[in-house]
Order: structure tokens, then C-alpha cells, then sequence
């Protein structure tokens, strides 16, 4: 079968993989580690299909290359050439003329001196004459020979130039075909590379349902924050690393917690709420009938309530009553403007019903009661506006310091939402952050999320342990097709590849010629972009040397390797060491 028939037949191959696709909600753990598999299958036919167009695409770029210069060279040759038949014309036109002058001279020299008489009168004055002439008729000889080498000279450049504009035509010619070989491939390499982004990206959707598994809330109302202090807790082990995170899911709108830190400080609702999104004003005296489902988001499951507006917000269970007891009554107040803006805008003012736990907003069947019905009460019918629309409001319980824009963290982008560094003052350094953020209150403001049975069921990992994530980041820089065996190596592959322990890991980095790390001594994060909240580089020191990576680089391979369910959930995040 031709190359460009097989390429084709595995690209549909990987392309009916990717189709067969089922939607990740409502899929058991045996569905999730299958469509894995597939997902995997998929990525490695669209590497062999890719691999023989990217090396003729290489091959190409390199022919267009030397042409390119080939062409470049014949140009200033014909350039020079053409200078060099100019000037070769200009000495034949000045030599002619020297010729044509010398010519004319010896010939009338010749008549006056062709008369017997003259001779016989004076003879040595002939003899000078006659010598004279001769003289003149070696003279246009050798300026006759010199016309006839300029000439000849000439026309020999002109054929170089006429042989060199036609290789610069065939040269041309080849370059186009080149040129629209390697456009077609260049489409085709794209169009496999925009396939594996949605590869890659329903891959990180499957990774992230895993990542659930934590248990961490979006908002206060999906139950208590479970967030544990690893610094306070010892695993009996020596050194022994943690990666800490700031904040934990999605950091996107109200603070909660940060919130409640600016309610303290003596912020009111309108100035809490002007803090995490960008709106217009407030729109008064709304009224809706909204309705509530059990399903996992709008429009989903049955309907199991039905009430008015007022009535839905008062059964929200998002932040504790208790707030309005310690100085946070401005943010139940912020509370329920932002739980009774975002209800309708994303039932479309009630048209839809929402589902009532944290997928949407925590809702349950009796209302609330205390403080909490006095804040929905003082801000009845309030919500944001922005364009004429009521904003959808998001907002979670711990940003750890900073709050994003919803496209920064994959969710279309709505100018309402702000990034924020939800400090009482500038913070650049971790100390000033856990002085100053507003929400530095939450559990899980700095914390290092998943544990382990032993060690104290913490997050606390050993030397061995953070030099194997080092080396297999270096395996997978060197080589891509690694990465298949790089999951954590204490669990099965999670679609039935191999799993490369941590040997086997430094047996590959020996092969290429790379010092694996045995052990790594020291850990630090050196790099920080203060300005939005995110950590950049981050630097390992031990007997292997010395290695830095960036932020997003360690965390993706961080999370795809350390053991258990350790993981490293945002942005910002720092190591400890004990």
C-alpha cells in the first residue's frame, strides 16, 4: 500500500478512536481507565501517521533552503554580470572610437605621403613618414585584436547571463513546486496537531475527574474544608519534601473566605463584591420562579422544588450564619447577591431549573434561618449587572491569594470576572502572602493536598521519591515517547501499558548519555510571577547535580507521577522540606 494511503488509513483509525468518545459524566472508574486506553491508542497511530510527513517536511524545508540561497547567488551573479557587460560595452564603444580615430588618421597620412614627388624632395623626411604610418598600422592591429577580445568577451557574458536567468527560472519553478509540497504537508501536520490537542485535551478532562478523588470543594457549601496542615505533622522520615498549593479550586470571581477577611476589615458588601467582578451596577426588585433539580447541573435530573426567588436564597447553604456573628456580615450580605445573580443567570432568569449541590450552588429544601435570612432579606431582589445582562457570579471558597479570569482557567471568557491579588497590600514573597491575603483564614489557604496511609497519612514524600519525578522529567524532555510509562509506578498503568519504576527510569536516562538523580538534597521554588499568582520555576539540587523547571512543567509531571493521591492543585504553589 503507498506511504500517503497507509497515513491516511491510520489517521481515520485514530480519528474513529476519538469519536467513539462517551460523555465523562456518569462514567465508572472501569469506563474512564478504557476510554484512557483508547485515547492512548489513538495518540500513538496519529505519531506514526505524523512521523513520515514531518521528516519529508523536514527534507523539504532544507531543499527550500538551498535553493532559496541557490537562487540568491545566481541573482547577485547576474548582477554582477550584467555591471560587467555594462562596463565591457562602454570600453568597446571608447576603443571603437580610438580605432575608427587611428584609422582615419593613417589614411591621410598615406595620401599626402603617396606623391612621387614629395619623396624624391625629401627623402629622409619619407623615411620618417613611411615609418610613422607603419607604426599607426601596428597600432589599429593591436587595437583591432583588443576590439575583437572585448567583443568576444562580451558575448561569452552574455550567454553566462542568459544561462543564469534561465536557472534562475528553473530554479523558481522547483522552489514553487517545493514550496506547495511542503504548504500541503504543513496543513496536514497542523490539522494532525489540532487533533491531538483535543486528544490531549479530553486526556486532561479524564485526568482531572481523577483528580476529584481529593475531594475538594469549589465553594464552602459543598461541606467542610478538609485541608490539613502537613507542617504540623511528622513522617518519620528524614529529609522529606512537600509541595504546598495556595488556594484550591477554581479561584474564579468572590473569594469566600477572602471575603469574610474584607468584611473584617471593614468592607462593605458593595465594595466585597466590586473586589472580584467587573459590573455596571446593581439591578433592584427582581422577582423569578425558579426551579431546583437533582440532577448534577442545569436542566438536569427531575425537579424536586419550585418557589420564588427570595424564597430559593434563603435555602442556599453556601457560607456559615455563624459569619454574621464574627464580624463578616457584609460578606453573607456579598453572599447572597452573588448566589442570587448567578441563579439567574444561568437559569436564564428561571426559564431552566439548577441542579443543588456544588456543580451549581448548594441548595437544600428548608431555609437557612438566623443571620442568613437577614442578609437575603437587606439585599432583596439586588443583583449585578453588566451590559444590560445580570453576570453570572461565580465564586469559591479559597483563592490563596488570587482570583482569575474565567479563560484562565479553560472556561470561556466573560469580561465580569477579574484577576485579583486579594491582598490587604502588595505581596512579593510567600511571608507577605500569608500575612496579607484576605482569606489566609481558609484550612486550605496553604496546603499540601493528598495523602498516603503510612507516614502519618501525609503528603510528606521522600528524597528518592522527588529525585524519581526529576528524572522522569528529564526522561520525558528527552525522549516524547516516554511518557507513556511515566504514571505514578505504586499503581497499575492506568490503561494497560507499562510502568516504568524508578530504575527503570534511570536505566533509560544512563542510555542517553543523562546522570539520573539517586537522591535530591535540596528543593526550591525560584521563580514567581506575583503579579497574577503563579509559581515559574522551580530548581532540585542533589547527586545528580543541579536541574530547574518551569512551574506548569514540574506540577503536569508532579501530578502524573508522585504516589498515592498526591497532588499539586494551582498555580502558585511552594516545597517545604523537613
Amino acid at each position: 500500500m503507498p506511504k500517503k494511503l497507509i497515513i491516511v488509513a491510520v489517521l481515520f483509525a485514530a480519528l474513529f478512536y476519538f469519536t467513539s468518545f462517551s460523555p465523562i459524566f456518569g462514567q465508572t472508574n472501569e469506563e474512564i481507565e478504557k476510554e484512557l486506553a483508547q485515547i492512548a491508542e489513538a495518540l500513538r497511530l496519529l505519531e506514526i501517521a505524523e512521523k513520515p510527513l514531518k521528516e519529508e517536511l523536514s527534507q523539504l524545508r532544507v531543499k527550500l533552503t538551498d535553493i532559496e540561497r541557490r537562487i540568491n547567488n545566481v541573482s547577485l551573479s547576474i548582477d554582477r554580470l550584467e555591471e560587467s557587460i555594462k562596463e565591457r560595452s562602454q570600453d568597446l564603444a571608447y576603443q571603437k572610437m580610438l580605432f575608427n580615430q587611428r584609422v582615419r588618421n593613417q589614411y591621410i597620412k598615406q595620401r599626402s605621403s603617396s606623391s612621387p614627388l614629395l619623396l624624391f624632395l625629401a627623402t629622409d623626411e619619407a623615411i620618417d613618414l613611411t615609418q610613422e604610418v607603419w607604426a599607426n598600422r601596428m597600432v589599429a592591429r593591436r587595437d583591432q585584436e583588443e576590439l575583437i577580445e572585448i567583443a568576444q568577451n562580451l558575448l561569452a557574458l552574455q550567454k553566462d547571463k542568459e544561462f543564469l536567468e534561465k536557472e534562475k527560472v528553473n530554479l523558481a519553478a522547483v522552489k514553487k513546486t517545493f514550496a506547495s509540497r511542503a504548504q500541503f504537508l504543513e496543513g496536514e501536520i497542523k490539522g494532525a496537531e489540532s487533533y491531538r490537542a483535543q486528544l490531549n485535551a479530553r486526556q486532561k478532562e479524564l485526568i482531572a475527574k481523577k483528580l476529584a478523588s481529593l475531594n475538594l470543594p469549589t465553594s464552602l457549601g459543598a461541606g467542610p474544608l478538609y485541608c490539613v496542615d502537613d507542617r504540623t505533622i511528622d513522617p518519620g522520615f528524614r529529609p522529606a519534601f512537600a509541595f504546598f498549593t495556595f488556594g484550591i479550586p477554581h479561584r474564579v470571581g468572590m473569594n469566600q473566605y477572602g471575603a469574610l477577611g474584607r468584611a473584617k476589615a471593614g468592607q462593605n458588601y458593595d465594595q466585597i463584591l466590586r473586589a472580584y467582578y467587573n459590573f455596571d451596577g446593581y439591578q433592584d426588585s427582581v422577582s423569578a420562579t425558579i426551579k431546583v433539580n437533582n440532577g448534577n447541573g442545569i436542566n438536569q435530573g427531575s425537579v424536586i422544588w419550585t418557589g420564588a426567588l427570595e424564597d430559593y436564597v434563603k435555602r442556599i447553604y453556601e457560607v456559615p450564619s455563624s459569619w454574621g456573628d464574627e464580624g463578616g456580615f457584609e460578606a453573607l450580605r456579598a453572599q447572597a447577591i452573588a448566589a442570587r445573580s448567578y441563579v439567574l443567570a444561568v437559569t436564564n432568569n428561571g426559564s431552566d431549573s439548577i441542579c443543588a449541590n456544588q456543580n451549581c450552588q448548594v441548595f437544600k429544601t428548608d431555609p437557612k434561618g438566623g443571620v442568613w435570612d437577614q442578609a437575603v432579606s437587606e439585599t432583596a431582589g439586588k443583583v449585578m449587572v453588566s451590559g444590560g445582562q445580570v453576570i453570572t457570579a461565580w465564586y469559591a471558597s479559597t483563592a490563596g491569594g488570587y482570583t482569575y479570569r474565567s479563560s484562565d482557567v479553560g472556561w470561556q471568557d466573560r469580561p465580569w470576572t477579574k484577576r485579583v491579588q486579594d491582598t490587604t497590600g502588595a505581596a512579593n514573597g510567600f511571608g507577605e502572602l500569608m500575612e496579607k491575603a484576605y482569606d489566609k483564614e481558609s484550612p486550605c489557604f496553604y496546603a499540601a493536598q493528598g495523602w498516603r496511609a503510612q507516614y502519618n497519612k501525609s503528603a510528606w514524600l521522600k528524597a528518592e521519591e522527588v529525585a524519581d519525578i526529576v528524572n522522569a522529567i528529564l526522561l520525558a524532555k528527552a525522549d516524547g515517547g516516554s511518557q507513556d510509562h511515566l504514571y505514578q509506578s505504586d499503581k497499575p498503568h492506568p490503561y494497560g501499558g507499562e510502568v516504568w519504576d524508578q530504575e527503570r527510569v534511570k536505566s533509560e536516562l544512563r542510555q542517553k548519555g543523562i546522570a539520573p538523580f539517586n537522591r535530591i538534597d535540596n528543593a526550591s521554588v525560584n521563580g514567581v510571577d506575583w503579579g497574577v499568582g503563579k509559581t515559574t520555576s522551580i530548581s532540585f539540587s542533589g547527586d545528580g547535580g543541579s536541574v530547574s523547571f518551569s512551574g506548569d512543567e514540574f506540577k503536569d509531571y508532579f501530578n502524573l507521577r508522585a504516589p498515592a493521591n498526591i497532588q499539586i492543585v494551582g498555580p502558585l504553589f511552594n516545597v517545604e522540606k523537613k
